[in-house]
């Protein structure tokens, strides 16, 4: 199994729109970050998780070329803007399965009426089958099962998604105890990490390496990464063994 890191930004991106400090400035490529998105595959199954504003532009440097289904950690913009963008795998491939939690399908059913619509369609629009997650159990696409992980991004609900050995969490403050039990051991986790300073919505890095402690992965990927964060090359060489900083277009194997 491949996971491409198609964005590991947080929501205004790196460089930030006006944006004149050291980070923003640099001009290693590690430090220039995508809005958060990932895509996960193997010669059976192609997912996306979360297609934000850049959407677009990270499918086609990442190559991709096959969509069977789009997964939603939450509904915030910066996870969620680019859906209009899956048009080109709809008209190759047909309605395109969207999973996410009820409250999420619906607000983008508002926001993007004319995807979610069945009736008095606009032509050149995509489609979608939208399908509700449900914390309490796991789901399948093309036959590879997906674990549902629920946790708090401040006071809204999220998800993440266990897939095989990989865990994918972002957008992440608290989890109940009996969600982290779903991800122990996995080999590869990948959480977010805002900045070194608290944040009420999001891992800091000390809740970060507190979190790895609890889940022992074999290694961990450290993702929605924010300018105030430090150069990509700094803080590397600061992180614990089998702890890393992704950056946009990685690409693991697991």
């Amino acid at each position: 199994m491949n996971v491409y890191f198609l964005g590991t930004g947080t929501s205004q991106g790196i460089p930030v729109i006006g944006c004149t400090d050291a980070v923003c400035k640099s001009l290693d490529q590690r430090d220039k970050r995508l809005r958060v998105s990932v895509w996960v595959y193997d010669e059976h199954f192609s997912l996306i998780i979360d297609c934000g504003p850049d959407f677009r532009y990270q499918m086609l440097k990442s190559g991709c070329d096959k969509m069977d289904a789009l997964l939603f950690t939450h509904e915030h913009a910066d996870h969620t803007a680019g859906l209009d963008d899956i048009r080109p795998f709809y008209f190759k491939q047909g309605d395109i399965p969207v999973y996410g939690h009820p409250r999420v399908l619906e607000n983008l059913a508002r926001r993007f009426d004319y995807i979610f619509r069945n009736e008095n369609k606009y032509p050149g629009a995509p489609s979608v089958t939208p399908i509700s997650v449900d914390k309490n159990y796991s789901f399948s696409v093309n036959n590879q099962m997906i674990i549902p992980i629920n946790a708090c991004h401040g006071g809204l609900q999220v998800f993440g998604y266990r897939i095989g050995d990989f865990a994918y969490l972002t957008d992440v403050k608290t989890m109940e105890e009996d969600e982290i039990e779903k991800i122990i051991g996995v080999k590869v986790l990948v959480i977010n990490v805002l900045r070194k300073e608290p944040h009420p919505t999001h891992f800091n890095l000390e809740e970060a390496l507190a979190f790895i402690e609890k889940v022992k992965p074999e290694k961990t990927y450290f993702t929605h990464i924010s300018h105030n964060f430090g150069f990509h090359e700094t803080v590397q060489s600061e992180l614990p063994e089998n702890v890393f900083l992704a950056f946009d277009n990685l690409e693991i194997t697991i």
